[in-house]
């Protein structure tokens, strides 16, 4: 027999390294004679879009057509420490330092041809010769620095983390009772990340985390024997494909953060947090069981199952 049931899980995480550690970005853009803007900004994109991201905030800043944006990030002998792709920091901390560097430029624009769009090589090209010709500097550096600190261990007072990401997911879940097989239906997430920088890459990102939060939940168990992984390919170490995913929708709260880039907090980590707990409690709005050890095999579920029929059988005697 199979049996549906519905399960919630949600979070709220900081962005970025926390508790008082150094938490710093830099970025330097400069104005060219050869009628771009170069962006030197050390973000490591590991698929999450940390390059498009940086590319929007200084056309946004810069009020300049994309293609007059160009960023030069892989190579640490033009471009400054940016921190890691890490804790979920590269849109919020990379792109205030992004931000900051464009506004001072775009300031500098400003006092010469106002608040004009940029629109052509031309037009770059023009504004070039007026620096020069005023004796202006072209090169602008943007540095950012996370205000957090160190928890009083005695008081448990402080500012661990800023700002905070939140958010919450529904998962429908399907347990063959039989076999002990859980089949996610459907993933249902909203969360609240500031100002979404690029919706597209948003919702990819949520997507994909909750990919990882299914694998966590129903598939993925490394396997150790003596300190040895015996696990250690994907031919025995399962983790979700395409045919595994259910429908996901999402919706995004979009509250205004007014430390952050245009008012955007950080997204990366955030992403794959709540699914796993849904689908636990799905499975035990489902059948009744509450399982407390990842992940949930066919095998547990179905220990599970037998071991709590088991014990509404002898309820039952004993009455």
């Amino acid at each position: 027999m199979k049996k549906r049931g519905v399960g919630y899980g949600a979070f709220f995480y900081g962005t970025g390294y926390g508790n008082g550690f150094p938490d710093e970005s830099r970025a330097v853009v400069e104005i060219t004679p050869l009628g771009i803007f170069n962006l030197y900004v050390g973000v490591s994109d590991v698929g999450s879009g940390g390059l498009s991201v940086m590319h929007q905030i200084a056309q946004e800043t810069l009020k300049a057509d994309k293609e007059l944006i160009n960023i030069i990030w892989n190579d640490t002998s033009l471009v400054l420490d940016t921190g890691t792709a890490a804790a979920s920091r590269q849109t919020y901390n990379t792109g205030n330092a992004v931000r900051i560097a464009c506004e001072k430029l775009r300031d500098q624009i400003n006092l010469l041809i106002g608040d004009k769009l940029i629109k052509t090589k031309e037009d770059v090209n023009e504004i070039y010769n007026l620096f020069v010709d005023k004796n202006l500097e072209t090169r602008f550096e943007g540095y950012f620095k996370a205000t957090t600190s160190q928890v009083n261990l005695e008081t448990g007072q402080g500012n661990p983390y800023w700002p905070y990401t939140f958010g919450i997911e529904k998962a429908v879940v399907e347990v063959d009772t039989e076999t002990g097989k859980v089949d996610v239906i459907e993933i249902v997430a909203a969360y609240d990340a500031g100002k979404i920088v690029n919706p597209v890459l948003a919702e990819g990102q949520i997507i994909g985390g909750a990919a990882m939060g299914i694998g966590y939940a129903i598939m993925e168990e490394v396997i150790v024997n003596k300190g040895s992984i015996k696990n250690r390919n994907f031919s025995d170490y399962i983790i979700p494909t395409s045919m595994d995913m259910p429908k996901v929708t999402t919706y995004f709260v979009e509250k205004y953060e007014p430390t952050g880039p245009y008012g955007a907090k950080g997204l990366g980590e955030p992403a794959m947090l709540p699914t796993a707990p849904a689908i636990l409690n799905a499975i035990y709005d489902a059948v009744g069981v509450r399982l407390t050890e990842f992940p949930a095999t066919c095998e547990r579920v179905l220990a599970a199952i037998k071991e709590k029929e088991q014990r509404d059988q002898e309820k039952r005697d004993n009455i």
